[in-house]
């Protein structure tokens, strides 16, 4: 993808027909939400100076590790986390605006369930923001300390296709099971790191 029809185009494929089955939006909704969003992560792509930065970043990023002592250190930071090479190539060898994006549509998601739970079931905040972090991964910055003891924490962006996979793939074949492990752990993300410990994600 050489520009941002190409990549506004590709997204608009990939996420009209997530939007319309996970959020329920009809189509014109769709087209019309993707429309704000991609307005919205393009603007603030462009404030903040991001808006050209090469795809394919992943590879160089990687190349440049030892020698760069502060990348040294960013990327020791989520290693920790149980980051790997392939999730470091496939997170930032996206176009910024795929990233953003992927932000963004994960943050409305978010905010749905969020209005779902109070509007609908009646939950509080503080209870309808626990059920979220019980049901779903969450990403984002592992050192927010909003969110409680550590395995409660954000998982870093690298994950998201490798955990996506994961539950994906076993939601296919053991429904029942991968919501009896998660319902055992804290949050979804205190499971995933519990899988990731055990090496078995």
């Amino acid at each position: 993808m050489t520009n941002l029809q190409e990549i506004e185009n590709f997204l608009k494929k990939e996420y009209l027909p997530i939007m319309q089955n996970m959020m329920g939006l009809k189509p014109h909704q769709a087209k019309k939400t993707f429309k704000e969003l991609w307005i919205s992560v393009k603007n603030n792509a462009e404030k903040e100076g991001t808006l050209d930065f090469p795809a394919m970043m992943g590879n160089t990023l990687l190349e440049k590790e030892n020698s760069d002592t502060e990348l040294k250190k960013a990327f020791a930071k989520i290693r920790n986390h149980g980051v790997r090479d392939d999730d470091i190539r496939w997170w930032w060898n996206m176009h910024d605006l795929q990233r953003r994006m992927m932000r963004k549509l994960d943050e409305v998601f978010i905010y749905s369930l969020f209005l779902n739970f109070t509007k609908n079931e009646g939950l509080s905040d503080n209870e309808a923001n626990l059920k979220i972090r019980k049901i779903r991964p969450l990403f984002g910055d592992p050192d927010d300390l909003r969110f409680g003891k550590p395995a409660d924490r954000p998982l870093p962006d690298e994950l998201r296709k490798r955990v996506n996979d994961y539950i994906i793939q076993r939601g296919n074949k053991d429904p029942e099971g991968l919501k009896q492990d998660v319902a055992a752990c804290s949050s979804f993300n205190a499971f995933i790191r519990k899988l990731i410990r055990a090496g078995n994600l």
